[in-house]
């Protein structure tokens, strides 16, 4: 039996560390581990052997540098975890060991009148085919995250009133989905998400204060702070898109006028070329045209990005990031928009502050929501299960989700 302070209790504690250090990194050398949780090599080293011999990581012979090195991951038999993101206009969905690698990912276009129901039920078909065609087990599905296109409130789980998709606003998707898939759901707004991605597999890795912004059908930012998200109590950090920039501009749906959005987001750019390259753009178009040399995208993409370096700038001020990414479709333009924005950012930030800013686009492009996704939901969980036995649910996904089915 286990009592708080005994030798029992703090081994049990120490192996806790390991395992939530490399789930959380998806692999890490026997060093990183022992930096990491402040244990010392020897505790460690005998801490892997014993994981090992349990069947909780796998140790593969590697380098660091120059030296020979054993890297630490969980064992891809010790379960499954789905990471899943909703966009204002596409699903995408994959499929992941607890080491962090997808094995299997699909995405496929959403219907702009889906109600939230039916987009729920069309993520729990599509996780299930991709499940299937993966080859995996369904009862090793121990969890799935959830990116969402609005601000999510962090204690109750409830979408906010400015999400992008219509119908959704009060609903409680993490539960939902729950429901469909019989496994725990963590949801999270997709620019949080796209944070996390970018932080931990993309370009903010090594980065503790990191902002992503997003650009699509609208504007939203991720806040990394001390290696951490900011998401503030109702799941509003990072909502940049209602920054105002003008209080006499175009009426933004949030209710105020001049928000960034109004100036940056497809909605309101789009309509700027109408006129001279006629109706049916999308912003992926004028993207593609603006790389190819026309003048009229070309002008629309720096304008944007002015705009958006002009609200990047306040938050450079205030939080002192070392690290901007930009992702959503319009980061595919590269220095056409980045040049501008960084203008705006060294222009209108502290001077301290832009000095040590570095603007870039993300690397993960679209992935980047989903990889955040798979971390999310392997942030969250717990370690007790993984060191009590190898996983075996008494029900598969499949007979979880048979409600699901029969409708």
């Amino acid at each position: 039996m286990e009592t708080p302070g005994s030798q029992t209790s703090l081994h049990r504690a120490n192996l806790e560390r390991v395992v939530r250090a490399v789930r959380m990194a998806g692999s890490l050398t026997q060093a990183e581990i022992a930096r990491t949780t402040g244990l010392s090599a020897a505790t460690v080293s005998n801490i892997v052997r014993e994981l090992k011999e349990h069947g909780t990581v796998e140790v593969t012979p590697t380098s660091a540098g120059g030296r020979r090195a054993r890297s630490i991951s969980l064992s891809g038999d010790a379960g499954l975890v789905i990471g899943i993101d909703i966009g204002p206009t596409r699903l995408r969905v994959a499929l992941a060991d607890l080491a962090h690698r997808v094995l299997a990912e699909e995405s496929e276009p959403l219907a702009g009148d889906h109600s939230a129901a039916d987009c729920l039920d069309q993520a729990a078909a599509l996780v299930e085919r991709l499940i299937a065609r993966a080859g995996s087990d369904p009862g090793k599905v121990i969890g799935a995250g959830l990116g969402v296109p609005g601000p999510v409130d962090t204690a109750s789980g409830t979408l906010g009133p400015t999400t992008l998709r219509g119908g959704w606003a009060g609903t409680r998707p993490g539960e939902e989905l729950g429901r469909r898939l019989g496994v725990p759901v963590h949801v999270d707004n997709d620019a949080n998400l796209g944070a996390l991605g970018e932080l931990l597999r993309g370009g903010g890795r090594g980065v503790a204060d990191l902002v992503y912004v997003t650009v699509g059908t609208g504007v939203g930012a991720g806040l990394v702070v001390g290696g951490r998200l900011l998401r503030g109590p109702g799941g509003t950090a990072g909502e940049l898109g209602h920054v105002v920039l003008d209080p006499a501009g175009p009426v933004c749906r949030c209710g105020n006028r001049g928000c960034l959005e109004t100036f940056a987001a497809a909605p309101y750019v789009l309509p700027l070329l109408h006129t001279s390259h006629g109706p049916g753009l999308t912003l992926g178009d004028v993207v593609r045209l603006a790389r190819e040399g026309d003048p009229g995208c070309r002008r629309v993409v720096a304008d944007t990005g002015r705009h958006i370096g002009t609200a990047v700038a306040a938050l450079g001020t205030l939080l002192n990031p070392s690290r901007v990414l930009l992702g959503g479709d319009l980061a595919d333009a590269g220095d056409l928009v980045l040049d501008p924005l960084r203008d705006s950012v060294a222009r209108y930030a502290f001077p301290g502050a832009a000095a040590r800013l570095t603007v870039a686009a993300g690397t993960l492009g679209p992935r980047a929501g989903v990889l955040g996704a798979i971390a999310l939901v392997l942030g969250e969980m717990g370690d007790t299960g993984l060191l009590n036995s190898p996983f075996s649910p008494s029900t598969s996904l499949r007979e979880r989700m048979a409600p699901l089915s029969s409708r």
